[in-house]
């Protein structure tokens, strides 16, 4: 059985979300809440954000989500940055085991699709298509700066033509294998991160390797050699206690700091004539930043491995370099005297409490200027310590970079096969097609 119709003729059942209360209530039932802002998240596999809310049971009923179910964005956002309704997430069975009952918020639907003519993951990965394509815009309308969805005009209007659900199957898979690859990597980079950071904290912040030794215990996980870099008491400092030998060093005499500074608006294109320009945290990614716009005049240049950090607000967010760029007023670049790429990110990630202090400072945004950047105090060890981080941790960077340019590969590859697939222009072969 094949469709040619509205969209609405797909849908058996639509409701709008729910957000409860946050704290318990007779009648209610914990439920965790997808909202739009989580949408991307926990498409990636990241559940983080997610907030978790007490709705009645009364509501709960009609709108717990089931796998196959469709979540749509229906209010948020702006259309003016870019950014218009209409993102969808497919309710999978993993996404519900790790976060449990859960309902969509109050400005998403609830879709539950007929089976009988549309593959759920596929009906999803029209909609990626329709999103990303821009064709979305046409449903999206803007009232006192929130972006809203036209869902009756988008059910109503928009025609879609489906192929037979073996071929949509075919295609769903064939989609659905690239973003398994692309979440995996994700997830595993961040795993990488968080042992890097890891160490770092126990090294340089909790100085647990001291503790250990002042206690007459063997630092644990570690080998002779690399416990005897650590000295065996404390003393004190402008930054309380600290380990003995260790400094207290303005941040710019142990560190390279450049300042970001933009250049004229005429050297800007999108074309990529020159190196990728990033002016701050919008261009930031995950780890490392997206290119969105180039520059042909080289003003102020970061190169593969610095630390990108957000100077102004908001203050303290980071990326890493993944090639030479040019850094406008809202980024600096940051590299160690030491050259460690590794050692470099991880201690300006454990200083974003303190650069995150500026954004409360200022009349209109926050910012830090180089001044107040360079002034600030930081704990300095060893320089036989900082080397050997980087023998430990310098291969995990790497690991990470590697990831992501194979992640960026992939995504490409999705985003070139999505609308060729779903309008029917490239075909699975036959003997290809999942039964």
């Amino acid at each position: 059985m094949t469709f040619n119709g509205p969209i609405g003729g797909l849908i058996d059942f639509a409701i709008g979300g729910g957000w409860g209360s946050e704290v318990p209530k007779e009648n209610h039932s914990r439920v965790a809440v997808i909202r739009g802002t989580d949408i991307p998240k926990v498409a990636a596999g990241d559940f983080s954000t997610v907030p978790f809310r007490y709705e009645s049971d009364k509501k709960v009923l009609n709108r717990i989500l089931a796998p196959g179910d469709i979540v749509l964005e229906t209010a948020g956002g702006s259309s003016a940055n870019g950014q218009y309704t209409g993102r969808t997430l497919l309710i999978t069975q993993e996404i519900l085991d790790v976060l449990g009952p859960t309902i969509c918020a109050s400005f998403c639907k609830k879709l539950v699709l007929n089976k009988a003519l549309v593959i759920p993951p596929y009906f999803y990965f029209y909609m990626q298509d329709l999103y990303k394509s821009g064709r979305v815009a046409s449903y999206d309308s803007q009232s006192t700066g929130i972006s809203n969805f036209q869902y009756e005009a988008f059910v109503n209007n928009e025609v879609l033509q489906l192929p037979k659900l073996e071929l949509q199957t075919s295609v769903a898979a064939a989609l659905s294998n690239l973003q398994c690859k692309i979440n995996t990597n994700s997830q595993i980079s961040k795993t990488l991160e968080d042992i890097a950071q890891t160490i770092f904290k126990s090294w340089f912040i909790d100085f647990d390797p001291v503790k250990a030794k002042m206690s007459g215990e063997k630092p644990v996980g570690m080998d002779e050699a690399t416990a005897a870099l650590f000295p065996d008491s404390m003393e004190e400092s402008e930054l309380g206690l600290i380990p003995r030998g260790w400094k207290i060093e303005k941040f710019g005499e142990v560190n390279d700091l450049l300042m970001g500074q933009s250049p004229p608006g005429d050297t800007y294109n999108s074309e990529g004539e020159g190196f990728p320009f990033y002016q701050g945290r919008t261009d930031f990614g995950f780890r490392f930043p997206k290119r969105r716009i180039f520059c042909t005049q080289e003003n102020r240049v970061a190169l593969p491995g610095q630390t990108l950090v957000s100077v102004r607000a908001p203050v303290g967010d980071i990326n890493q370099a993944i090639e030479k760029c040019i850094i406008g007023r809202g980024v600096a670049s940051v590299l160690h005297k030491s050259n460690s790429d590794a050692y470099t990110f991880s201690l300006l990630k454990s200083l974003y409490p303190r650069l995150a202090f500026f954004n409360g400072e200022g009349t209109v945004f926050g910012a830090i200027n180089r001044s107040d950047f360079s002034n600030m105090l930081v704990v300095e060890p060893p320089s036989l310590l900082v080397e050997h981080f980087e023998i430990v941790c310098g291969p995990i960077n790497a690991k990470i970079r590697n990831l992501f340019l194979a992640t960026d590969t992939l995504t490409q590859l999705r985003e070139s096969l999505l609308p060729r697939l779903i309008s029917g222009e490239l075909q699975i072969p036959e003997e290809m097609l999942v039964s």
